[in-house]
């Protein structure tokens, strides 16, 4: 590698939050203590890191002697929950200064936690967390469902290795996310944006802006 070659980072999923909400099962591909960790998507694919566009509905600090933010963001599916405190600065100020609803476009990297019943909650700590408006919303969604049927008609060909650990990690009818996804594409033809107060623009300080490019993924 030469002095001026950057490291590529792992591809940022889009992923639906139904999907990412029922995936549990984590694993490494390496021994190294350094080597990523992936969260696998019942759909069959590994997700190191995840892109999602939703609404930011509520912000509370959970945090007990430092600030510790949480934020739910929904998106047609359902919901994603984000954490963000004094090791994710950029984000933790983000979600401070941010008054709900507003549309947020969220890069970040999966987290698993086992409750004590021994059910495992799925959340996402965010690398980044920018202000977007409803028509970049609307793309992800286009996006993201395009993927995800991506992933859906490849899952019974043969080699599919992440799919192959799907069907035995998971016990989950593999269509319930397409019909959910279907149901996505749907909602944008019933939505346009009002019925969050937030019109076609989104909130008043957005800008219209999209994601940075650095935080595009899978092209």
């Amino acid at each position: 590698m030469s002095a001026n070659e950057i490291p590529s980072r792992e591809v940022a999923r889009r992923v639906f939050a139904d999907e990412f909400n029922d995936a549990a099962f984590t694993f490494k591909e390496s021994d190294d203590d350094r080597a990523p960790v992936y969260l696998l998507l019942p759909t069959g694919a590994k997700a190191n890191r995840v892109f999602f566009v939703g609404t930011l509905t509520e912000k509370d600090d959970v945090g007990e002697d430092n600030e510790y933010w949480r934020g739910r963001i929904v998106d047609p599916t359902g919901t994603f929950f984000v954490y963000a405190g004094q090791y994710q600065p950029e984000a933790a100020s983000t979600l401070r200064d941010l008054e709900p609803p507003a549309y947020v476009a969220v890069v970040g990297k999966p987290r698993t936690y086992e409750t004590d019943d021994g059910s495992v909650n799925v959340s996402v700590r965010p690398e980044s967390i920018q202000i977007v408006d409803a028509a970049t919303r609307d793309r992800w969604v286009v996006e993201t469902a395009e993927r995800t049927l991506d992933r859906i008609d490849a899952f019974d060909e043969e080699g599919n290795e992440y799919a192959r650990m799907a069907r035995e990690e998971y016990d989950l009818p593999i269509d319930r996310y397409k019909e959910s996804t279907v149901s996505a594409l749907e909602g944008l033809e019933e939505s346009d944006g009002d019925e969050l107060g937030l019109g076609d623009s989104g909130p008043a300080d957005a800008g219209g802006n999209e994601p940075d490019a650095d935080l595009q993924p899978e092209p």
